[in-house]
């Protein structure tokens, strides 16, 4: 819901009027249709067509009807934008509100609350065409003499000083008026937000769906930060290792390059599924998935630019389910990151020990004299954060910290 700050309290006064008289406007051709329907039907005494129109009996005739086009009329969007920005309810954007077709729930509650809102608009409109031009007719009494006609018979009225209680009589009517009007206005938008906002069922739903919108951006975001991070990490490494031995070691630099090549082309494909994700241009799972079985290939990319990285595997990687292996494999990546990232040219330990209802993964790098970034914790930033968000979907355990002189982490994931 959009939070709206209050209005001046003479401002809410006039607004809640406009609602209030809005309300009465659109009572009106149900109240002349009554009017010539109880016409037509003789009902009640034989009145001319004003005095039908302002009939108590046709106004309650009306209401029923008023109920029941609220429930197939299309006046939810247009009675929520009257309560926003009229009598300043928190209510959600109509335009954030669903499309498809309403629930009776939904019908129901705005039924309820178009025949409030005309009921009391109509009451509140003949309050105002009646009060207003008696309020200002009884101020002119002491200065103008007046008769009035009753039962065939003039009866002059009084003027003058005799009539001098008229010149606060009727500011006091028109302050009762504004009262009667603020208190109705004020009576609607308490009622607003449960006729007019969404159900608790609606509420609960609208959570659920952020929620998951939220989980599909965080996988999205994790998804980026360990394809294209790794990427971008080691080809900064290899860059740098190129750059290093290009005079001395042209072999080496232009296998360097090469990787580099290969990383950039591989970072370029995750980059690009990931963005047709987010434009809904294909389903997810289009494009080939990495699994353990890639690990291999990882670890010699990671390799090809001096770092000295080992792969021990322990089982048969194949037989991991596809959402476990994919995990893992990020898992691995993202460790990997960290330690070219932060480790310097210390050499990396990587295994992985396939159990029978579980995967075990373990890094070790030992600890540079220096390290690479100085000021930042190792256990801080995003990377470890992300792996730990993946076991926890996978209701894994995960250990990362200093041991021995090393820095080792140690992840396991049930299948």
């Amino acid at each position: 819901m959009t939070p709206r700050s209050p209005a001046p309290p003479a401002r809410a006064l006039w607004r809640g009027w406009v609602h209030l008289l809005l309300g009465g406007a659109l009572l009106m051709p149900y109240m002349l249709l009554g009017a010539l329907v109880a016409e037509l039907v003789g009902a009640g005494r034989a009145t001319d067509g004003y005095g039908a129109v302002t009939d108590p009996r046709v106004f309650l005739a009306v209401l029923p009807v008023v109920a029941a086009s609220g429930l197939v009329l299309p006046v939810r969007r247009v009675e929520t934008t009257a309560a926003r920005e009229l009598l300043g309810v928190a209510l959600p954007d109509p335009a954030d509100e669903p499309r498809e077709r309403p629930s009776w729930d939904r019908r129901r509650r705005t039924a309820a609350w178009f025949t409030a809102h005309l009921a009391v608009g109509g009451i509140a409109g003949g309050l105002t065409l009646a009060l207003v031009p008696f309020a200002l007719w009884i101020m002119t009494l002491p200065f103008v003499e007046q008769q009035t006609a009753t039962a065939g018979a003039t009866t002059a009225l009084p003027s003058g000083w005799a009539a001098a209680w008229a010149l606060p009589a009727g500011p006091a009517v028109l302050a009762l008026l504004a009262l009667a009007i603020r208190g109705a206005a004020a009576a609607l938008a308490r009622l607003g937000p449960a006729l007019l906002g969404p159900s608790p069922a609606e509420r609960l739903a609208q959570a659920e769906a952020r929620s998951r919108r939220l989980a599909e951006r965080n996988r999205l975001a994790r998804e980026l930060h360990d394809s294209v991070g790794h990427a971008l990490s080691v080809i900064t490494v290899q860059a740098g290792a190129a750059a290093r031995l290009l005079d001395t070691d042209t072999e080496f630099a232009r296998t360097a390059l090469t990787s580099v090549e290969e990383c950039a082309r591989s970072a370029l494909e995750e980059l690009d599924h990931v963005l047709g994700l987010l434009r809904e241009e294909r389903p997810d799972g289009v494009a080939r998935q990495p699994a353990l079985g890639d690990l291999p290939a990882l670890v010699e990319r990671a390799g090809t630019g001096g770092q000295r990285v080992e792969l021990v595997v322990d089982g048969p990687p194949g037989t991991v389910p596809a959402a476990v292996s994919r995990e893992a494999y990020r898992i691995v990546q993202e460790g990997v990151t960290n330690a070219l990232r932060h480790a310097g040219e210390v050499p990396v330990r990587v295994g992985l020990r396939v159990r029978e209802r579980a995967v075990e993964l373990e890094i070790t790098n030992e600890l540079p004299a220096a390290p690479r970034t100085p000021g930042r914790g190792r256990a801080g930033g995003r990377g470890l954060m992300g792996m730990r968000e993946r076991v926890e979907v996978l209701r894994g355990e995960m250990e990362a910290g200093e041991m021995d002189g090393a820095w080792v982490l140690k992840v396991r994931l049930p299948w």
